[in-house]
Parts: structure tokens; C-alpha cells; sequence
């Protein structure tokens, strides 16, 4: 039992490396991506802090390099889930009752050895994997895992120092317990941190989990699976199991002790889980939490005293770093007929110029999409839209595409006639970005367009230098935007800084590195304590005059 009220080390940002030319981490970083590239990994579950094999095997692919394996990873089925939901409902009471500093702990040594030796593990094992560049893979598996571990220890002390009054006479407590059930997440291929993040989160709050990750991410997970065993995170606390979605989550989505779930992926996919929640609600033994963050249709909305270069470069960016497959990239923008011709310019220059291949080769801005599926459907819609030139699409910059190697699509712009183009709507996730013109003087009615034209609401950008034309279009685009940027890409929320999650089709809103996201894993319990009870049950009004 601990002696004292601690506090808790005061977190920073951890320091985003450059990888320059060289520079130590850049050596260093080399040697691991041609020790793991040389490596074939057999990918174990973890159940109870046993490694499980099933001999239902799935292969690990490089996606810029398709021929090239990896290793493989085993399968979970319906009785390896049963043996994880018993060890997470068997470690849950004695995790429970540990001080939430020990558990606090855990994830700071957590933050510490990923900051430190185990970094270079984690980022190759996130670019081969994912085929995410240096910086891409620094920023997301290295610098915002490190975060999230830091954050959200500093963010659980703040919630545990917030406390009811108490009268004269009493005492009034507020006690944070987890929630009363294992929770269940499931994690995305295109970020390691959010992979990181969706279990230990509720972990750190005291709850046990059950992990599906991400069959085409298996080898970042497993790695961060060591990561958190080094750290000293008890066995049974999070059980990994990856597989099918349905073998893996039909019977966790049956079970009686579901206490929450922790997803982010595709909106079809939760709202399939929320169903079967509501189906299934009268067999809980309690509510089970729902925290989605879901898909996206992120916008560049520029007015025309807007910096073209600014708009250009953010649309690059926004729109084609790691291929377009983060659920905050830039995939429609409205620019106004003024602007237009200065931003085409710098796109026609710019697109042809992006290098694009293998990620170990630290020149290419663009890796590979993350498979066979991701690749036929932009190639799908790029080939719909070539069909279209001179009816709905005006132009196209860009687009050329080619899987003999890997799953290459090249940086794309549509330029469209119709605000209501299916791909200015319909998430492709991809590096596909449409382009509506609008005029001028039709700038609130193209912000409304903006508003309504999508289901989602996650992420939005607006450039303008008129401040008038900022706040009018902070107004319009109030529910369109969870995370709102001005005069900046709809990209690279950071930990501490821009809580992350959107609502609409695009999730729950519950903000990712905040304070709001681990509200969402306990159960407060009201503790009301009196010190000298009353003796007598009647009150003064009822004495006689």
C-alpha cells in the first residue's frame, strides 16, 4: 500500500528524429530494417502471458514489396478468444486492486524503452510491415506511442485529484473503478500508436483487454506486445489475438462480461459491432461502453484570400503522405476560381516530382497501400474517373498505378464539375484527393456544400488571410470537423496538443490523448461517509409549537 499522494512526471512531446543524412538514428535505423527485412517472425497469440499457436497461419507481407514475407502469424479462433476473455476476467480483480501508481508505472517504463532501445524496433517493424517512410513511422510507432503512454498517466492523476465537497459532518469521496467487464479493442494497419493506445488506455484505468489488431499490422502489434510484457504489464492484462474479425469478434461481442469496446477502423465495421451490442444488450451483465473513431472524408476548404503555396503545400501533404491512409487525410478541397490557377500550378509541378517506392530507400515521400483490396479500389475509382473526363471530371493529375512489385498508386488529383462526385463523399482511403472549383462569390454556399456533402465530421481545413472569412467558416463547418485546422493540413494531431475524434459517421468523438477518451473506462462510485450519525429519525419541524 502506498505511503503517500504521488505526483506524476510532467510529460512532453517526445522529440520527432530527422533521420538526416548522417545522423546516428539514421544508421541505426538502417541496421534494424536489413536485420528484420533478413528475418522470417512466427507471430505467437498471447493468452494469459502464454504464447498460443494454432497452426491456422497468416502471412506477413512487406506491401512495397509483395513477394517479400515477413513471417506469419497464428490465428485465433472461437476457443483461443474464450481462453483470452477467462484471463483477462482472471487478472482482472487482483490489476484491479493494484495502486494506480504501480499500474502508472507500467506504462511509464513503457514510454521509456520505446523512446530508447526498443525504437528502432517498433519503426522498422511499422515501415516494413506498413510500408511507412522513417518519418512517417517516427512520428506515428516512436513519438506518439511514447505520448499516449505519458499523457494518459498524467491525464488519469488529473482525474483522480477531482473530487466532491464535503459538508460539515461528512465526508465525500469519488472512486474511479474500471468498468465491471473486460474490454475489447480493435485496431487499425495504418497507425502503430493508435494500435498501442486502444488497449493500454483502459489498462492503465484498471481494466483487463482482449486485443484484435489489424491482420495486415500483426508484426508492429506483436512488437508492442513485447514492449508492454518488458515494461512488466502483469500476464492476463491484455490478451492478443489476432485473426478474423468474425471469428475473433462475434464470440467477444457474445460474451456477458463485454464491458467496453475500444475500436477505430471502418465505419461499416462499427456500426456492424453496435449492432450486434443492441442485439445482445439483455445478456450483459452491465452496458458496455462504445468508443469508435471511424472513417473520414477530410476537406481543404480555401477562401480566395487565401496563400496559394500554403494551400498547395498543405494539399500534398494533407492529402499523399502514407499514401493518403490516415483517416484524417485530405480527400476533397473546394478552392475558389481565383486561386485555382495559382494551386493547379503548384500541383502539376509538384505530383510528378514525388518519389515513390520501397521505404527503406529514404528518398521516396511514398511507400506502398496496404494490400491487394486497398489496391484494386483506387485503381477501381482512378479508372472510373478517366471515364468521366469531360463530364463530371474535368482533369486528372497524376494517377499512375502499378502492383508488379508492390501496391504503388501514385499520388492523384481529380478535378470535378460535380460537388456531389461520389469521391468527394465516399472514403477511399487512399492518395486520391478531388478537387471542386467553386466560384467566388458563392463562398457560403459552397461552405453549406461542404457541410453536407460528406456523412463524416472528423477532420477539416480551412485557409484564408480574411479573418472575417475564418470565423464565418469556423461557423458553417461547426459539426462538420472534430479536429479543425486554420491555415494548416487536416493531418498529424498531436498528443497533448489536439485531442483527436470526430462524430457523425466518423465515430463517437470520445478525443484520443486526452482526459475525455479514459473518462470512457471507468465507473465512478460515490463514497458518502458520516461521521456522527443521527439518533433519532424524527426532524425539527415535526416537534410541537
Amino acid at each position: 500500500m502506498a505511503l503517500g499522494i504521488f505526483s506524476t512526471p510532467t510529460p512532453s512531446n517526445e522529440p520527432v528524429r530527422s533521420y538526416a543524412p548522417g545522423t546516428p538514428e539514421r544508421a541505426s535505423l538502417r541496421r534494424e530494417l536489413d536485420r528484420q527485412a533478413d528475418m522470417k517472425v512466427e507471430v505467437p497469440l498471447r493468452i494469459g502471458g502464454r504464447a498460443v499457436t494454432t497452426g491456422r497461419t497468416g502471412t506477413m507481407r512487406m506491401p512495397h514489396d509483395h513477394r517479400h514475407e515477413l513471417g506469419v502469424y497464428h490465428k485465433a479462433g472461437p476457443e483461443e478468444v474464450a481462453a483470452a476473455i477467462e484471463a483477462a476476467e482472471r487478472a482482472r480483480p487482483e490489476w484491479a486492486a493494484l495502486s494506480w501508481e504501480d499500474r502508472a508505472a507500467v506504462f511509464l517504463r513503457a514510454a521509456d524503452l520505446l523512446a530508447g532501445r526498443f525504437r528502432d524496433r517498433l519503426n522498422a517493424a511499422t515501415m516494413l510491415g506498413q510500408s511507412k517512410t522513417a518519418h512517417q513511422a517516427e512520428i506515428d510507432a516512436a513519438c506518439e506511442l511514447v505520448d499516449f503512454f505519458r499523457f494518459n498517466v498524467h491525464y488519469y492523476r488529473r482525474i483522480l485529484e477531482d473530487q466532491p465537497e464535503s459538508a460539515p459532518g461528512m465526508w465525500n469521496r469519488l472512486e474511479y473503478r474500471p468498468l465491471d467487464g473486460f474490454v475489447f479493442a480493435v485496431t487499425p494497419f495504418n497507425f502503430t500508436s493508435i494500435a498501442g493506445n486502444l488497449p493500454t488506455a483502459p489498462a492503465l484505468c484498471g481494466n483487463t483487454v482482449v486485443w484484435k489488431p489489424a491482420s495486415t499490422a500483426v508484426l508492429s502489434a506483436h512488437y508492442v506486445m513485447d514492449l508492454l510484457e518488458e515494461a512488466g504489464l502483469p500476464p492476463g492484462v491484455v490478451n492478443f489475438v489476432p485473426g478474423s474479425g468474425a471469428e475473433v469478434g462475434d464470440p467477444v461481442l457474445a460474451s456477458p462480461r463485454l464491458g467496453g469496446v475500444h475500436f477505430t477502423g471502418s465505419t461499416e465495421v462499427f456500426q456492424g459491432i453496435w449492432a450486434s451490442v443492441g442485439k445482445n444488450i439483455a445478456h450483459y451483465a452491465q452496458y458496455p461502453r462504445l468508443v469508435g473513431e471511424t472513417g473520414g472524408k477530410d476537406f481543404v476548404f480555401a477562401h480566395a484570400s487565401a496563400d496559394p503555396v500554403a494551400v498547395g503545400v498543405a494539399l500534398v501533404r494533407g492529402a499523399f503522405e502514407y499514401q493518403g491512409q490516415k483517416c484524417s487525410a485530405a480527400s476533397r478541397a473546394y478552392l475558389p476560381e481565383s486561386l485555382w490557377p495559382a494551386v493547379r500550378e503548384y500541383l502539376a509541378d509538384t505530383i510528378p516530382g514525388i518519389a515513390m517506392g520501397d521505404v527503406r530507400d529514404f528518398k521516396n515521400f511514398m511507400g506502398a497501400v496496404i494490400d491487394e483490396r486497398s489496391y484494386a479500389k483506387l485503381t477501381g475509382a482512378i479508372a472510373e474517373a478517366h471515364e468521366k473526363v469531360g463530364d463530371a471530371i474535368v482533369e486528372i493529375l497524376g494517377g499512375e498505378a502499378s502492383d508488379e512489385v508492390g501496391y504503388f498508386v501514385g499520388p492523384t488529383v481529380l478535378v470535378t464539375r460535380d460537388p456531389k462526385y461520389r469521391t468527394m463523399y465516399e472514403e477511399l482511403f487512399g492518395p486520391i484527393l478531388t478537387i471542386y472549383v467553386y466560384p467566388d462569390d458563392q463562398f457560403e454556399e459552397t461552405l453549406r456544400l461542404c457541410d453536407e456533402t460528406s456523412p463524416y465530421g472528423l477532420t477539416g481545413a480551412v485557409f484564408a488571410r480574411d479573418r472575417a472569412a475564418i470565423v464565418r467558416a469556423t461557423e458553417f463547418l461547426r459539426f462538420a470537423a472534430g479536429n479543425f485546422y486554420v491555415n494548416d493540413k487536416p493531418t498529424g494531431a498531436v498528443v497533448g496538443q489536439q485531442p483527436f475524434g470526430g462524430s457523425r459517421a466518423s465515430g463517437t468523438n470520445d478525443k484520443a490523448g486526452s482526459a475525455l477518451n479514459l473518462l470512457r473506462w471507468m465507473s465512478p462510485r460515490t463514497i458518502k461517509e458520516t461521521f456522527d450519525p443521527p439518533r433519532d429519525y424524527r426532524y425539527p419541524y415535526m416537534d410541537e409549537a
